[in-house]
């Protein structure tokens, strides 16, 4: 296996296209279809070392493995939580040049908690999109220390490689660091892989965004390969812009517009996500606003009881007050689902682990 020191130096395979993965095999004394099978060894198979790909020579399997490294990250810690969720931190060196610092991120692999006879195979992979986040939501620990930068194609696709390596994936949420529509060509860039290549369909891939209206109408129409979801977490603008600070003087409505439209473009309903923050934006109130702007409109609200975080002055309502919020909006004509934390003794909260090991 690759030293992770050489992983500095050495383009990783995944940042390669195949017609340059193609001459870069050659070029060490492979043939065009060595590189073909390489990738899908990786990308199908989940090979994750060229010493068990044994159709290819010993010779050439030492060379490939001292030039192109199969994984370009170094994973720098792992929590594994009582209800099987793994997460992975993992640091990404410096891109070519130098140019900027190491990119660490999490992603977390969570398999089915009560699999039955019907349930498809396989656990929910939630991955990040920048290193760090700039929409600073102040009860998410992912924004802490702000961004550090963007993820490239070839970091988000590991993601997806590493965490089928844990075991089967049937879904994937692209709701871990970062905001994905700020870096959307490298995500769009990845899924397409991970579509065509992994076999991960589109309606098992959900994008969840805090909703830039702009930025949501270009790619409704850009034949989207994913499911949406928006992080809306209040009917109030005040509110969520002290919730959002990145979508200040953006409202409500403009959000919920852009989700309409999405789905007249689309055919698919959007997912509006809700953290219900104890105290803040759990009132009766609350759910009543909500459900007078969201009636009659295809959609689903996603209630998630807030992940605590030790660093954060929030908490999380309980149970009765969680299931109270949900009846409510169901009464009054809107599709509401709950969606438990996983990972609660392992920081799988969106950031947790990060800003412990930044720290």
């Amino acid at each position: 296996m690759t030293d992770p020191a050489a992983l500095r130096s050495a383009r990783p395979l995944l940042a390669y296209s195949l017609a340059d993965l193609e001459a870069r095999v050659v070029e060490l004394g492979g043939r065009a279809f060595h590189a073909r099978g390489v990738r899908k060894a990786v990308l199908e198979q989940g090979v994750l070392e060229y010493a068990d790909m044994t159709s290819l020579s010993a010779d050439l399997r030492a060379r490939l493995d001292a030039e192109i490294p199969i994984l370009a990250a170094v994973e720098s810690a792992r929590t594994v939580s009582n209800d099987g969720t793994t997460k992975l931190l993992l640091s990404f060196p410096p891109r070519e040049g130098g140019r900027d610092k190491p990119a660490t991120i999490e992603v977390v692999h969570m398999p089915s908690l009560k699999p039955t006879e019907e349930d498809e195979v396989g656990a929910t992979l939630c991955v990040s999109t920048q290193a760090g986040c700039p929409v600073a939501c102040p009860f998410c620990a992912s924004g802490l220390a702000g961004l550090d930068r963007n993820l490239d194609a070839h970091e988000i696709l590991e993601q997806y490689v590493r965490g089928r390596a844990l075991g089967p994936l049937k879904r994937s949420v692209v709701m871990g660091i970062g905001e994905p529509f700020l870096n959307l060509p490298a995500v769009t860039a990845a899924l397409d892989v991970v579509h065509d290549e992994m076999g991960l369909g589109s309606r098992k891939i959900t994008v969840s965004t805090v909703g830039f209206p702009d930025r949501l109408h270009r790619a409704a129409r850009d034949n989207p390969r994913y499911q949406l979801a928006i992080s809306l977490h209040t009917p109030d603008d005040e509110q969520r812009a002290e919730l959002v600070p990145a979508m200040a003087g953006t409202t409500v409505d403009e959000i919920l517009e852009a989700g309409d439209d999405w789905f007249q473009q689309t055919g698919r309903e959007v997912t509006y996500e809700y953290a219900l923050l104890g105290g803040v934006n759990d009132s009766v109130g609350h759910v009543q606003r909500l459900a007078e702007k969201l009636r009659g409109r295809r959609c689903t609200v996603n209630v998630i009881p807030y992940n605590p975080s030790e660093s954060l002055p929030f908490h999380r309502p309980s149970s009765a007050a969680v299931e109270a919020f949900q009846t409510r909006l169901q009464e009054a004509g809107v599709v509401a689902t709950v969606r438990w934390s996983r990972g609660l003794d392992g920081a799988a909260a969106c950031g947790q682990l990060r800003s412990r090991n930044l720290d």
